[in-house]
């Protein structure tokens, strides 16, 4: 099922002062002389307090724009869009002293009652957690073994782009966005697209380049899957709506499914449906490649030949 877009600016509450509920207090002097009151937890402007402070951190070396200064601030733009798993919003997170300010896109995972499970199975295989109980929650989905999922939805997408992340800086040929902190099951993630405007980078799906620029983003593709193949990852979703492109760079998003593929019985699988996936995208656009040849290359960069 497609992810579908519903970003637009929302008009979010800015003011914490408000009436309060009891009427006779409205009345002083033979006047209405409304009595304001504060909430000392919430910040004067924007919506809550940065959660840096509670959160898991990110890989080093840290990007400067990454907001950490304890009178942080963040405020909620309007949703980015909906998916199968969680919802993206749009969020500001500026320091009011300075006026220095990150954007980043929270995405929420649902809880157990408003999540989708069909897919969970297959992707969870190779996925283990210490605890007996734990387990058997998880395999019965109970509405406790459902949030532990939500957790490691959550927390295998954070360590994916943490790990993808550090080889991108490396000098690896793959691009995801940088994984600023988790959370609980919100992990706060860098906006890809114009920090000015709020508008995200289209997805692969969306863009029609020239011939030059369809090879360029193939070949692109291909080098991200073949880092993904030597850390013996497959993404386990990828198509052209998971993928972002931004001024010309590819930029593989949604990985919480990310496959191990030596793990996972139906690693090589995953490996080939992706291949296959994209590859039927860029055929359709007018581009021979050969989907197979690019398989049998990343399984045995991988070691599953």
């Amino acid at each position: 099922m497609r992810e579908h877009d519903s970003f637009g600016p929302s008009t979010m509450r800015r003011g914490r002062r408000k009436f309060d509920d009891d009427d006779s207090d409205f009345v002083r002097r033979g006047r209405l002389e409304p009595r304001l009151t504060e909430d000392p937890d919430l910040p004067g402007t924007g919506d809550r307090w940065s959660t840096w402070d509670g959160a898991l951190h990110g890989p080093a070396p840290r990007p400067d724009w990454v907001r950490t200064e304890h009178g942080a601030v963040d405020t909620e733009l309007g949703m980015l869009k909906t998916g199968k798993e969680a919802d993206v919003h749009l969020v500001r997170r500026a320091v009011p002293a300075t006026g220095e300010v990150s954007m980043l896109a929270a995405k929420r995972y649902r809880d157990g009652d408003h999540r989708l499970f069909h897919r969970d199975a297959g992707y969870l295989e190779g996925r283990r957690v210490r605890r007996s109980r734990e387990m058997r929650a998880m395999t019965n989905r109970t509405a406790f073994g459902k949030e532990l999922i939500a957790g490691q939805w959550a927390a295998a997408e954070f360590g994916a782009l943490s790990r993808l992340w550090q080889v991108g800086q490396e000098g690896g040929t793959i691009s995801v966005p940088y994984p600023v902190q988790l959370l609980g099951t919100e992990l706060m993630l860098e906006f890809i697209g114009d920090w000015e405007t709020g508008e995200a980078a289209p997805r692969l799906a969306q863009v029609r380049p020239d011939r030059d620029g369809l090879e360029d983003l193939w070949a692109q593709m291909v080098d991200a899957l073949s880092v993904l193949a030597r850390a013996q990852l497959a993404h386990g979703d990828l198509s052209p709506y998971n993928t972002l492109v931004h001024h010309g760079r590819l930029v593989l998003i949604d990985l919480p499914q990310v496959v191990d593929v030596i793990a996972n019985p139906q690693g090589g699988e995953f490996l080939a449906r992706d291949v296959r996936n994209v590859g039927a995208w860029f055929t359709s656009r007018g581009l021979r490649v050969d989907v197979d040849e690019v398989i049998e290359r990343l399984s045995y960069e991988a070691g599953l030949r």
